[in-house]
């Protein structure tokens, strides 16, 4: 299985518009970072995982022709304003799956009721076959099965998901002891790293770092970064070892 990060920024990308600071200036590509987004690929599997407002770029930039699937991580605008550009797909697919918990699923259709409503539909309009999940159970995935984790983001609920020893998390303030417990054994871990200072609904550096400890997988990518953590080359160069700040296009082999 191959893990492709799409994009590893927060909610305003890197470079920030209308931006001076240092990192937004910065001439790395590393530095360089679109809403945060992953694709899981295996044989000729692909689902991607979160589908915010640069979906058609991150698609075209990996020319991706087929999907099997969206996991939606939670309801935030940076995680889920692409789907209209899902349309390509359903055009030559028909219906996409979508994987999402109901509070997600419930303001997905309120924002996008084009998409989801069942009569007089628009013909242009994409086509979705909704899948709710929970963290209640298992679901599969072509022939792997997933196991939902749900992680607390201040005052909403967010899906990480685990497949096989692998796991991925985005937008995580706080995991608690019975979800925790559907960590072991992960030997690969995606996790959010805001910032340096501390943040009211987001893991920042230090709690990232403990949290991973904590976790203890063998290999960490962190994810859904600020311009405010850094420069990549420098945070990178501080982590502790088996902990590794992400970039946009980075594969990685699970």
């Amino acid at each position: 299985m191959e893990l492709t990060f799409l994009g590893t920024g927060t909610s305003q990308g890197i470079p920030i518009v209308g931006s001076n600071h240092p990192v937004c200036l910065s001439a790395d590509q590393k530095d360089k970072r679109l809403r945060t987004a992953a694709m899981i690929s295996w044989g000729d599997h692909r689902y991607i995982i979160d589908c915010g407002p640069d979906f058609r770029a991150q698609m075209l930039y990996h020319d991706v022709v087929k999907i099997d699937g969206l996991l939606i991580t939670h309801e935030h605008a940076d995680h889920t304003a692409g789907i209209d550009d899902i349309r390509p797909y359903c055009f030559r697919q028909g219906a996409i799956k979508v994987y999402a918990n109901q509070p997600t699923i419930e303001s997905l259709k309120r924002r996008f009721d084009y998409i989801f409503e069942s009569e007089n539909k628009y013909p242009g309009a994409p086509s979705v076959a909704i899948s709710e999940i929970s963290k209640e159970r298992p679901f599969k995935l072509a022939d792997k099965w997933v196991t939902p984790i749900e992680v607390n983001h201040n005052r909403i609920d967010v899906m990480g998901f685990r497949i096989d020893d692998f796991a991925y998390f985005t937008d995580v303030k706080r995991i608690d002891d019975v979800e925790m417990k559907k960590l072991k054994g992960v030997k690969t871990l995606v996790l959010n790293a805001l910032r340096i200072e501390s943040h009211h609904s987001h893991l920042n550096l230090e709690e990232a770092i403990d949290l991973s400890k904590k976790i203890g997988a063998e290999q960490t990518y962190f994810t859904h970064i600020s311009h405010l953590l850094g420069f990549h080359k420098e945070v990178d160069a501080q982590l502790p070892k088996g902990i590794h700040l992400a970039y946009d296009n980075l594969k990685i082999s699970i």
